[in-house]
Parts: structure tokens; sequence; C-alpha cells
């Protein structure tokens, strides 16, 4: 397609009818596309560690390999007994194994990505809620716990039937593969625990045709493809139901908003592959169009040596291509160049969160990359829209929506029901519709209220439960969440991991989490505390309590205020813009104060028409002739903050 500048350009390549783009009807077809531009090229690059120049010594799997390793792998999920409707859940780091397991399981079945750092008792909850039968994880392995974990948990999923475990030093050799599996060869013991058996993934998996399928099954575009986890309390997890056609449509529509499809390009993969965005911007759609993927160690950008070599790797691979949380961008801003040539990088992705506006200007003027951001949900298969890499980028805009789905900025009434499409500039929630948004989640509690009917004959929008605006050139932009989720470095936190346990302290009446600004991670969790009467309590002692009750370390709160009384609505319920302009007013004020140079200042934070919160920054220098240096000065650091704010300097 055309290069896409304006929205005006979309609409044009939308007059060609979705079904006239032929698009294949499964993901193992989408996968033969892309080796149908060669089956001897380059698919897949891997390396172990990053420390020094250890990221050179990669693997590389060409189409051929790829596609051969997947289709064992289906072969061995179908003869352990995965059907249609049966589903095979992993808890793994990102190894070529970890991809060949995603596309494999598709093929037999249904594939359950899960978090690998979340605490044993969620993964126990996940799977139990996917109905898992087969699990693919690691063996033991230094510095990792996977395996203890899931020893933990594996006698309480009746429904499990086997274990697949993954030798991280079969991508090793020599005397340090021997080395590391001495070490760990006495942690290696697998409990017996009826009806189920403990495997060696790869070993298992060599035993299979890999040339051809060993059974028939027509996949269907309708079939589920996966259940990916988002969210939810602890005991009732929300597993997002793809379908193949869900997955297909959104790697191809994403891939013709970021100029259409081109076999030459090198995407580097440093996000999770239990995360949507790894498994589909740097995985499904450049494999759909033949173009090659480096995946830098199982950790990902959280690898060791990853970020500090990060511009190395780059040169090395001649990436053209990453995606990236902003604390990514913030993290790289720390590592110089250092005479690397980054000149095949032609653009990287933010989303997942808001991009503070600092960071951007900073990224970009490092290294003449252009940063795309965009934005997606679990529900929505992955992307929905993405600022236009041929147009006009407008920082801290999401973009366009991409190809084929509509994005309306809605009204609702005081039922959640439509009442009218916004005009522009007006705040409404962010509704989607189109081939990639899921058909709800697997369980039928968690699809109330997530559909919003425009009574116009055709399927309902999603509520993505995110707030925004639409301007008048068509750039759509967010102004906060009304779902409340707390988003700390791209991971998405439901403030009920929080409160839930909280909650359950004897001391306890009331508590309300909500995300605090942080310059690294852009938010942090933190939760405000109204006790019961007569109750005393030391916040040492609540945020001890909620370490060892919360499951997710992630979700574990920084800080816990004890307050007298917590806002509340008219109708009683806990008013969170509240506690949210008094997290961005506190940090923005510890900030001010550390500068010598202000002789006094005054901080406000309010609601905004148009950025949904502003705050209101009004400070007097010292030296008044110096107060434009002060204001720049300013503009700067809080800058690397996401919140909007204005400034009035004397």
């Amino acid at each position: 397609m055309p290069q896409i500048q304006t929205r005006e350009d979309i609409r044009n390549f939308e007059k060609t009818p979705i079904e006239e783009q032929q698009l294949p009807g499964n993901t193992y077809a989408f996968l033969e596309r892309g080796a149908a531009y060669g089956e001897d090229r380059k698919a897949l690059s891997f390396f172990l560690q990053a420390k020094g120049d250890a990221f050179k010594n990669s693997e590389t799997y060409t189409y051929g390999e790829l596609l051969a390793n997947i289709r064992q792998c289906a072969n061995m999920f179908r003869d352990l007994g995965i059907e249609k409707d049966d589903v095979v859940s992993f808890v793994l780091p990102n190894l070529p194994e970890t991809h060949f397991t995603i596309w494999g399981a598709e093929c037999a079945g249904i594939v359950n990505p899960i978090n690998p750092l979340l605490e044993p008792a969620v993964i126990k909850d996940i799977l139990n809620a996917a109905g898992c039968k087969v699990l693919v994880t690691i063996n033991a392995f230094p510095n990792t716990d996977l395996w203890e974990k899931i020893e933990q948990i594996r006698a309480d999923i009746p429904t499990l039937k086997t274990v697949l475990r993954i030798n991280l030093e079969d991508h090793l050799s020599g005397l340090t593969k021997l080395v590391i599996k001495g070490i760990t060869l006495s942690k290696r013991s697998a409990k017996n625990v009826s009806g189920q058996q403990v495997l060696d993934f790869n070993k298992l998996r060599k035993k299979y045709p890999k040339d051809k399928f060993t059974f028939n099954r027509e996949i269907l575009p309708s079939d589920t493809a996966s259940y990916f986890h988002t969210g939810g309390t602890t005991g009732v997890p929300k597993l997002a139901r793809h379908t193949h056609a869900n997955e297909v449509f959104d790697s191809w529509s994403a891939l013709q908003m970021l100029g259409g499809e081109n076999p030459e390009l090198n995407f580097f993969c440093g996000l999770p592959l239990f995360h949507v965005n790894g498994v589909m911007v740097t995985g499904l759609g450049p494999w759909g169009q033949g173009a090659h993927v480096v995946l830098g160690t199982p950790s990902g950008y959280r690898g060791e040596g990853v970020i500090p070599n990060f511009w190395e790797i780059i040169e090395h691979y001649k990436v053209n291509f990453f995606s990236g949380v902003p604390t990514v961008y913030s993290t790289l801003l720390n590592y110089p160049l250092k005479g690397a040539d980054v000149s095949s990088l032609d653009y990287a992705l933010c989303g997942a969160a808001p991009m503070p506006v600092e960071i951007f200007r900073q990224f970009e003027k490092l290294t003449n990359v252009k940063i795309l951001e965009g934005y997606g949900c679990t529900e929505g298969t992955c992307v929905s829209s993405a600022n236009p890499p041929s147009g006009e980028r407008r920082v801290g805009s999401i973009g366009f929506p991409i190809p084929y789905q509509e994005m309306e900025i809605m009204i609702l009434d005081e039922e959640g029901k439509f009442d009218r499409i916004a005009e522009a500039d007006e705040i409404g929630i962010v509704a989607i519709r189109g081939n990639n948004v899921f058909s709800g989640y697997k369980e039928e509690i968690h699809n109330k209220g997530i559909w919003i009917d425009m009574g116009d004959g055709k399927a309902p929008f999603l509520n993505t439960g995110d707030m925004g605006r639409q301007d008048a050139d068509g750039y759509f932009w967010l102004t906060g969440r009304k779902k409340e989720l707390i988003i700390r470095g791209g991971h998405n936190i439901d403030p009920k991991l929080i409160e839930d346990p909280l909650a359950e302290h004897p001391a306890v009446a009331m508590a309300a989490a909500v995300g605090r600004p942080d310059p690294r991670v852009g938010e942090v969790p933190v939760a405000y505390i109204k006790l019961l009467d007569g109750q005393s309590i030391a916040k040492e002692e609540l945020l001890e309590f909620a370490s060892q009750k919360i499951g997710e370390r992630a979700a574990i709160p920084k800080h816990i205020h004890i307050v007298d009384e917590l806002p509340t609505t008219a109708v009683g319920k806990i008013f969170k813009p509240d506690l949210v302009r008094r997290e961005i007013k506190e940090v923005f004020e510890g900030e001010l104060k550390k500068l010598p140079s202000i002789a006094h200042f005054t901080v406000s934070v309010d609601s905004h028409k148009i950025h949904g919160t502003m705050a209101t920054i009004k400070a007097e220098a010292k030296d008044s002739t110096k107060a434009e240096a002060l204001k720049n000065e300013l503009r700067r650091i809080l800058g690397n903050y996401s919140p909007k704010f204005e400034l009035e300097v004397h």
C-alpha cells in the first residue's frame, strides 16, 4: 500500500473490501505466507547472553527450520492429547522453543501464555482458569526459580496431564554446558503426581515428523487460537480469547500501518513472549511478511548486557525496527551511542503507557530515530492505532486507527449505554470495532459491560475503559483511564490485586490503590488506607503484610498513606481521580523543592477538558533575570513524567 500520511490515506486504502485482501485463515497459514519469500531465508536469530560481545553468538533458524520445529511441536502436542479445544499453557522466558510452542499449540489446540514473574498462586489460578492440559516450562537453571514455582502448584491443577521441561543449557556448548547441568542436576527431580508425567521437551519433540502434520485439522478463522491473561483479581483471572482471524488480521493490518510488507526488514524482540506485543508485533507480524526476528536473551530487555550493549546489537544485526515501553527508552538514554552505527533503524514503536515528552525529545535527538507512539490492548489482539511513519507524528498522540479497524470517542449515558459520538476534542470513552477485536473473555462473568451497541445493526464496539479525544485532523489522544489500571513499565496492574489483599488486614476498613508518577517506569502503585475506628498500625507493618499477600511483585505498593477519610462520590464509591491528583501534586512539589533557584512556588492539579488532568505550576525565581532558564529547567525535569503540565515562571 502507499505510505500512510493522513487519516484520508487509510480511508482510501479501506475502499478495497477487506475480503479482497485475501488474508490467510489461520496463523500457521500466515507463517507459510512469509515462508513463501524463501524457506532458506533467515527467520529467527537468538542469543542467550548479551554481556560483552556474547550477543554476536546466535543460533539462526531459516523459515524452513522455523516451520519444521512448529510442525514437530504440533504433532507432539496432538499426540499428548491436545485437540481443537484443549489448552497448552507455557511459563517460559524468551526462547526459540517459546515460539515453537506458541504456533505449534495453535495448530493443535489453544495456547495460553503466562508471565513467569507471577507468584505461584497466581500462576495456579491462571492454569486452572484455562483448563491447562499440557504445560511447557524450563528445568532448573542457575538464577531461576521457575521449576520450583511449578513444582509447588502442579498437583493443584486437576486438568494437567503432561509437563514438558526445556533445558536452557541446550543453548550452550562445551564445558559450560556440562558444568551448568552438573550444578542443577540435584534440583531437577520431579515429585510424583497422580495422572501426570514430566518429560523432556526437546527430546520428545525431535521424535516427531517435521515435514508434515500427523493429524488432520482444518483450522478455521473463527477457531480459538489463544487465551492471553490480562488481569483479574486473584482466583478469577481474566483470559482474553483470541481467534486465528483476530491474530492474523491484527498482525497484517499493523504491517500496513507501518508501511506494508517488506521481507528485508530485521526486527528486534526484547519484550516478553507472554505479552501480545512481543508475540504479534515482533513475532507473527514480521514472519507473515518474510522478515527476520532477533530474539535477545531469555529475559529480553532485562537480560544482563542487553541495554548497555543495545546500540552494538542494533549495528551487528542491522535492526530496522524495535518495540518498547517508555521505561526502555528512558533507560537507553543513559547509554550513549559511542560510535555505533544505528543508521539501519527506521523507527521504534512505543505503546503500553504514555511517553513523557522529554524522554521522546531526548531519544530522537540522541539517535535520530523516529518514535511511533501507538495504542493497543489485549482485547484488541494488540495494535489498534499508531502515528504514521511517513506523515506527521504528534507527540503524545496515539495516531490513527489501523486499517479496517474502527475507533471512536463515545459519550455514554449514566447506564453506560451509547449516547452519541463525541465532538472534536471532547473527552469520552475510546471504543474499537474490527476483526482484531476479541469475542470476549473466557469466563462470561468478565464480559459484563464491555460492549457498546450503537444500534446500527453491526457488531458492538469494545469499551476499552480508556478515556480519550480525537482532534480535528483525526489524531487520537488518551486522556485517562476509566478502568483505573496502574501501568508500571508497560505492565498493567489491576488495583484490586492490591486493594483486596490489604482489605483482609484486621485493622483496615477501606483500601484504594492508584498510580504515582515515576520518571523511570511511568507509574508505581501506591495505596491509601482508612483504618477501622480505634485501630492503629505502622505503615511499615502494612507494607510487609502487602508484600506477603499480593501475588504479583510489580503490584506491591511503593508507598502506603494512612488517611482519616477517602474521597467518595455521591453514592459512596471511592473517587480515585482525587487521589491521582494528590500523587501528581506531591511528586511535582518534590521536584520543585530540590531547586535552590526557586523563591517560592505553587502546584495545583485539576481536571482538564482536553487533557483530562492538568498540573499548573507557578514559580518565582530568586533572580528574576534567570526566570527563563528556570522555566527551561522545569520543563526538562517535569517532562520526564507523563502527566500534562503548564508553567508560569517569573
